[in-house]
């Protein structure tokens, strides 16, 4: 009988690691900086809603904007260049003709549906935040408007990119299982927006392991991007003007 070196096929199929270790290290020390940063951010608010608070919001909206795109150009520049990972390979799918993007549409309008409700579920479960309110940052006026969109649209493609593309793939590469890595990359999504209290911190948790396994099924972030964006932009409705 003639003896081979091939190992079991779950390690054979095992995909390499998108980055350096050391590199995840300190993407997930930058996670935990800003996580801590945004107790801060709860300090700003206002005892009433209409007060003097958004003033700031302006500079608020675009110093995350920053801080969003800082943290893709540390993914995409300092990881994945090192571990010869292409963005376009990270991000999945393709868009060669109309039907593909009507598709990855409809795909993320179904999966609206199914995580509002469990949104809702879970708020309905775990209950208020124990937080302070952070309704005094809900945009008003055209200039914050315009803002709170463009900011939605960076959350969903940066957010996802970091979460379901970057961590996920590499804790699947670390452990060969989407059975953790899921979960895993939820965990951290969920902690870090911990500036909301530990029962929102559940809810999140939950919400990132369906974008996990939307990426997960459909070897894709794009339906992901386009339903975490348009999440963010509805959070707000109905927007109220001055």
């Amino acid at each position: 009988m003639a003896v081979t070196n091939a190992g079991p096929p779950a390690l054979q199929a095992r995909p390499k690691l998108v980055a350096p270790l050391w590199h995840t290290l300190g993407l997930l020390l930058l996670l935990l900086i800003i996580s801590l940063g945004g107790y801060r951010m709860q300090s700003w608010s206002p005892v009433g809603e209409s007060g003097k608070q958004h003033a700031g919001n302006v500079l608020l909206y675009l110093s995350v904007i920053v801080s969003e795109w800082a943290l893709f150009y540390y993914v995409w520049r300092g990881g994945l260049r090192q571990g010869a990972t292409p963005l376009r390979q990270l991000i999945g799918g393709r868009w060669s003709n109309r039907k593909d993007v009507l598709l990855d549409i409809a795909v993320a309008a179904g999966f609206w549906i199914i995580w509002t409700g469990v949104a809702i579920f879970m708020n309905f479960v775990v209950g208020p935040s124990e937080a302070k309110s952070l309704g005094f940052l809900n945009p008003r006026g055209v200039v914050e408007i315009t803002l709170w969109v463009i900011m939605s649209l960076t959350a969903g493609f940066c957010e996802e990119l970091v979460f379901r593309g970057y961590l996920q793939a590499q804790f699947l590469a670390l452990t060969g299982h989407a059975a953790f890595a899921v979960p895993a990359q939820a965990v951290v999504f969920g902690i870090s927006h911990i500036y909301q209290g530990i029962r929102k911190v559940i809810v999140i948790t939950v919400l990132g392991i369906l974008f996990g396994l939307l990426a997960q099924w459909r070897k894709s972030l794009r339906p992901g991007m386009i339903s975490h964006a348009w999440s963010d932009i509805l959070n707000v409705i109905p927007i109220r003007f001055p």
